[in-house]
């Protein structure tokens, strides 16, 4: 029995479906199923039950011995949100419960952090764990991801296997419900279809031409290959960068977009809000050395095969993976 949190979200709803159809029926979903919108992202899948996050602890006390192993992707994701409590919540102490949980039922656990512990990259995007007491987030969302993980690589007791995941800009189909969090290129779509252009932030940084701000856009589909792949390869225990490892900017992806939807491209460029001006992200890629070390030797998607496939198989027709 494999158990996934989040799964009626985004990663956690596509994953699902990746370890449906890699032969892994026996399934356990743990969400908050509250939003209508969110649960049809597991609507087309067969699940073994259903478990609201609030007590799933005590589910877990239940059923640990018919547990396989545990995917913890569910997290509090707003990087707009500045309450500091709802993070300890979801994103720290939930976790700190489920590691204690996986260690004391000796059970292999993987949990989503994020490239948003890297702040503004001053240490570079490098999955070294050396680096994760001195680096400096941006955001309440990245310091309790980056609190997390800080916390678990002091932990002497662990579970037989673990992982930490820093996603990238994770994009692709199911993530219809997650609004204004939603990814750049599923704002794109709509803007482009409602108006006819996309508006870019304006460089405010010399070495960076407008639109020309680079990111690791990494495909949603890519994600949950690479966590069923450790799932399957228990080897060494780690924080671990998942994106492609190659930096593309705003600009292409949106002319990816004109290009998947056949429409000519239009660009206008605003200037960056302020209040968000001087923790503006202009570069941020994936250092991937530590998964190919790892055996991992599959090619990520590109960016423009990417949103060739979201665009026209997903979007067009609001279809779930």
């Amino acid at each position: 029995m494999i158990v996934v949190t989040g799964a009626a979200g985004f990663i956690g709803s596509v994953l699902v479906g990746k370890l449906q159809n890699t032969g892994f029926d026996d399934l356990v979903v743990v969400d908050d199923f509250s939003n209508p919108e969110k649960n049809k992202n597991i609507e087309n899948k067969t699940v073994t039950a259903r478990v609201d996050r609030n007590v799933f602890f005590t589910w877990l006390d239940k059923n640990h011995k018919a547990v396989d192993f545990i995917f913890h992707i569910g997290a509090r994701t707003d990087t707009a949100e500045f309450d500091v409590a709802i993070f300890d919540e979801l994103n720290l102490n939930y976790t700190k419960t489920m590691w204690e949980k996986c260690v004391e039922f000796a059970i292999p656990l993987i949990y989503a952090s994020s490239a948003a512990t890297y702040g503004l990259g001053e240490l570079g995007y490098i999955d070294d764990h050396k680096i994760v007491p001195d680096l400096k987030p941006l955001n309440p969302y990245g310091e309790s991801k980056n609190n997390l993980d800080k916390w678990v690589l002091g932990q002497d007791s662990t579970p037989p296997f673990w992982a930490g995941f820093k996603f990238f800009n994770v994009y692709g189909p199911n993530e219809y419900h997650k609004s204004r969090m939603a990814s750049v290129i599923f704002h794109a779509f709509h803007q482009i279809n409602k108006t006819g252009k996309m508006k870019l932030f304006r460089s405010h940084n010399a070495n960076f031409e407008d639109g020309k701000q680079l990111r690791d856009f990494v495909y949603v589909k890519d994600v949950v290959d690479v966590l069923v792949y450790f799932m399957k390869n228990q080897k060494q225990s780690g924080l671990y960068n998942l994106g492609t490892g190659q930096a593309r900017s705003f600009y292409d992806l949106t002319t990816s977009t004109f290009a998947a939807l056949r429409k000519d491209a239009v660009v206008e460029f605003i200037d960056t809000p302020e209040d968000i001006r001087d923790k503006y992200q202009y570069f941020t890629e994936a250092n991937m050395q530590k998964v190919r070390s790892y055996g991992y030797d599959k090619e990520f998607t590109s960016l423009e095969a990417g949103v060739r496939d979201y665009v026209k198989n997903y979007l067009n027709s609001k279809t779930y993976l």
